[in-house]
C-alpha cells in the first residue's frame, strides 16, 4: 500500500487536464491553422468534459521550424495564433468557466532567431556571448564531442561567423541555452514571471531535464543494454548512447528549486515537468520530491509500446516504480500527446485503426491511475492515428526518419467538430495538415448524437470520477489477478475503497472471480458495481 497526503488547495492533484495543440484545434482566421480565438470558442465544450484545466502547447512568436517549440519571443503571441489581447480573452473566459490554464514554456533552448542568440553569435566578448553552449572545434574541424541530436545527426552546428560550434539537442534552429550562466537562469525566470503576472495558472516545462549539460563536454558512453532513448519503436542513432552528460545533470535540480521558489510567490499556481530520459520514471520522481521541487511531472513511460495493449505488469511496474522513490512525489500520466502515435491506434495492433471499446477503456484506465491524467485533444473522441502521405509530411523528424516513421503529424491533424468537408475546423480550402478520412464519423457533432459514443462515455466517466475522492486523490494497491491481460487494483481514501478492474484484451475473460467482455471496465465497492462499461 502506498499513501499520499493531499491538500484541498492543490487543485491540480488528481484533476484531469486537457491538452490542446493550438495549430490543430479550431481556425477562426480562415487560414487553415488553429488560433487562440478558436480555442476560446470551444471552451464550453472543454468544460463539459469534466476536466479541471487546459495545457496549451506553445503559441509564442516563432519561425515555426518546430511548430512553436522554437521560441523567438517568450512575451508575445505569434500572429499566426492571434494577439496578447486574444490570449487575455481566452484566459478570462476559461477562469469564468472554472478552468485553469497552464502554458508550455520551452526553456532548454530558443529559436536561432531569438535576439539573445543573434547577439550571442556576434563574438566571444559581447554581453550574451556565454548565454548559449559554444565550444571550439577539434583540430580537424569536427564537433567537440560525440553528443547527438534527438532529431538526427550531431548535436553541434558550426557557426562560421563566431568560428565555434553551438549545441542543439533538437533542430539546428534550436540552440541550447547555457544554464551554467546565472544570467540565463534569471532571464528565463523573468520570462516565466511575465506570464505569472499575466494570470496563468502554471506551466508545462518542455524537456526540462535537457536544461543543463556537462561543462567538461565529456563524451556519452555507448549504450549496451539494447534500450531506447526515444519513444520510437525502432533503434535510432540517439538510442546508441547513454545520455548521462548531455542532459539530466544533477545541477539541474538547483534550477528546479528556483522555479518552485518563484511559483511559491503566486499562490495556486503549479508546474508540470516533461521528462525525456533513459530512466524517466525515476527522474520524474526526483524532480518532484518534496515541497522545494516541482509539483508534478510526466514522462513517455506510458506513451510507447506499439502493438496490443501492454499487460498488467507493464502498468504496475511504472506506477510502483514511481511510488517507491524517495520524496513522496505526485506523478502525472498520459497515453497520448502531440509527440507520439495516438494510443487508440498504437495499442490497437494496427497502424491507423481503432476500436471504440478500447478507446473508452483507455480513458477509464488513464483516469484511474494514481496521479494527474492528461487527455490529448481528440482522445475523448477515440481518434486514431492519421495516415499522412510523404508529400504531406511537415514534421522535420518525420522527414528525417521516413519511411520507417512518418513523424508526429499523424497525431497533430485537425480536430473534427462536424462531418463537413473540413470537419468544422476551418473555412479554408485546405488546412495546414489534412483532415483525416479515418476521423470521419467520429466528430463531436456525430458523437453528441450517440449516447454510446466515446465522447459520451468520457463525459459520464469523468463526472462520476470527479465525485469519488478515492479515484482522484486516493492511495493505490495492486492485486494479483493471475493473468497479465487482467489489471486489478484498489483506490482508497478516508474509508472509501473502489476496486478497479480492466480487461486489457480484445477477447472475453473468464476466471473464478471475473467474467468480462473485451476491454470491459468495472468499478466496485464491495460487491456493488459503482460504474461499468462493456
Amino acid at each position: 500500500m502506498f499513501k499520499q497526503k493531499s491538500s484541498k488547495d492543490e487543485w491540480w492533484r488528481g484533476g484531469v487536464f486537457y491538452q490542446i495543440y493550438p495549430r490543430s484545434y479550431k481556425d477562426t482566421f480562415g487560414n487553415g491553422v488553429g488560433d487562440l480565438p478558436g480555442i476560446t470558442e470551444q471552451l464550453e465544450y472543454i468544460a463539459s468534459l469534466g476536466v479541471v484545466g487546459i495545457w496549451l502547447s506553445p503559441f509564442f512568436k516563432s519561425p515555426m521550424k518546430d511548430f512553436g517549440y522554437d521560441v523567438s519571443d517568450y512575451r508575445d503571441v505569434d500572429p499566426l495564433f492571434g494577439t496578447l489581447h486574444d490570449f487575455r480573452t481566452l484566459l478570462d473566459k476559461a477562469h469564468e468557466l472554472g478552468l485553469k490554464i497552464i502554458i508550455d514554456m520551452v526553456l532548454s533552448h530558443t529559436s536561432n532567431e531569438h535576439p539573445w542568440f543573434q547577439e550571442s553569435r556576434q563574438g566571444k566578448d559581447n554581453p550574451k556571448a556565454d548565454w548559449y553552449v559554444w565550444a571550439d572545434p577539434k583540430p580537424d574541424g569536427s564537433p567537440p564531442n560525440n553528443w547527438l541530436s534527438v532529431f538526427g545527426g550531431p548535436a553541434w552546428r558550426y557557426d562560421s561567423f563566431r568560428e565555434q560550434y553551438y549545441m542543439h539537442n533538437f533542430l539546428k534552429e534550436q540552440p541550447d541555452l547555457n544554464y551554467h550562466n546565472p544570467e540565463v537562469v534569471e532571464a528565463v525566470l523573468g520570462e516565466c514571471r511575465f506570464w505569472l503576472d499575466f494570470g496563468v495558472d502554471g506551466f508545462r516545462f518542455d524537456v526540462l531535464n535537457f536544461c543543463t549539460h556537462d561543462k567538461k563536454l565529456r563524451n556519452n558512453p555507448v549504450r549496451k543494454d539494447g534500450g531506447m532513448a526515444t519513444q520510437l519503436e525502432f533503434k535510432d542513432a540517439y538510442s546508441m548512447q547513454r545520455h548521462i552528460y548531455d542532459k539530466s545533470r544533477p545541477k539541474n535540480l538547483k534550477f528546479i528549486r528556483k522555479i518552485r521558489k518563484l511559483l511559491n510567490k503566486y499562490p495556486g499556481t503549479m508546474a508540470l515537468a516533461e521528462i525525456g530520459d533513459d530512466d524517466p520514471v525515476k527522474l520524474a520522481a526526483q524532480y518532484t520530491a518534496g515541497p522545494k521541487m516541482l509539483h508534478t511531472a510526466y514522462s513517455f513511460a506510458l506513451m510507447a509500446n506499439k502493438g496490443k495493449v501492454p499487460g498488467a505488469a507493464f502498468f504496475r511496474k511504472c506506477i510502483e516504480e514511481q511510488l517507491a522513490q524517495n520524496g513522496n512525489s505526485w506523478p502525472s500520466w498520459a497515453f497520448s500527446n502531440h509527440d507520439v502515435v495516438r494510443a487508440a491506434s498504437r495499442w490497437s495492433g494496427t497502424d491507423y485503426g481503432h476500436d471504440p471499446r478500447l478507446s473508452k477503456m483507455l480513458v477509464a484506465l488513464l483516469c484511474s491511475l494514481r496521479g494527474t491524467p492528461f487527455i490529448y485533444q481528440g482522445q475523448e473522441l477515440g481518434l486514431p492515428e492519421a495516415d499522412i502521405a510523404y508529400e504531406q509530411i511537415t514534421d522535420p523528424w518525420g522527414k528525417y526518419l521516413y519511411p520507417k516513421w512518418k513523424g508526429r503529424d499523424g497525431a497533430r491533424t485537425p480536430m473534427v467538430w462536424t462531418d463537413g468537408v473540413m470537419a468544422g475546423f476551418t473555412q479554408a480550402a485546405n488546412a495546414w495538415l489534412p483532415v483525416s478520412d479515418s476521423h470521419k464519423g467520429l466528430s463531436v457533432e456525430a458523437q453528441e448524437r450517440d449516447m454510446q459514443s466515446t465522447l459520451a462515455f468520457t463525459r459520464l466517466f469523468l463526472k462520476w470520477r470527479n465525485e469519488q475522492a478515492a479515484m482522484r486523490i486516493g492511495d493505490i494497491a495492486f492485486k494479483d489477478a493471475g493473468r497479465d491481460d487482467l489489471l486489478v487494483f484498489d483506490r482508497s481514501h478516508d474509508g472509501q475503497v473502489i476496486t478497479c478492474v480492466f480487461n486489457l484484451s480484445d477477447v472475453q475473460i473468464r476466471t473464478d472471480a471475473w467474467e468480462l467482455n473485451p476491454y470491459e471496465v468495472r468499478f466496485l465497492a464491495g460487491n456493488n458495481v459503482l460504474f461499468g462499461q462493456g
